[in-house]
């Protein structure tokens, strides 16, 4: 079955970067129609942060990751990954990562039918 596993969270100070990583098995990440990353805070809807198509260049990113992040792929080592830079107290949240868009804006949850468990990230100031 197919399977995702977050990693790369932590406790950084604002201003900080952390790089994020999505280790998929069970299925290759090319084949993926899309992937993307999600987050949720405590008391909040699980929101968007940016998606990017397999096999192109096409990258989806919030408003509130622009000049910020960046996702990219390793289709080599079956792993998806958010670089984050210049981090700020409002990114703390739980990060998930997503597989196999099927339909939709790239920020609806439903259409992704994979997701992993999360990785946790917390930002202080």
């Amino acid at each position: 079955q197919v399977q995702l596993v977050e990693s790369g969270g932590g406790s950084v100070q604002a201003g900080g970067s952390l790089r994020l990583s999505c280790a998929a098995s069970g299925y290759t990440i090319s084949s993926y129609r899309m992937m993307g990353w999600f987050r949720q805070a405590p008391g909040k809807e699980r929101e968007g942060v940016a998606a990017i198509w397999p096999g192109g260049g096409m990258t989806y990113y919030a408003d509130s990751a622009k000049g910020r992040f960046t996702i990219s792929q390793d289709n080599t080592k079956n792993t998806l990954y958010l670089q984050m830079n210049s981090l700020k107290v409002e990114d703390t949240a739980m990060y998930y990562c997503a597989a196999d868009f099927t339909g939709g804006h790239w920020t609806r949850v439903g259409g992704y039918k994979y997701w992993g468990q999360g990785t946790q990230v917390t930002v202080s100031s």
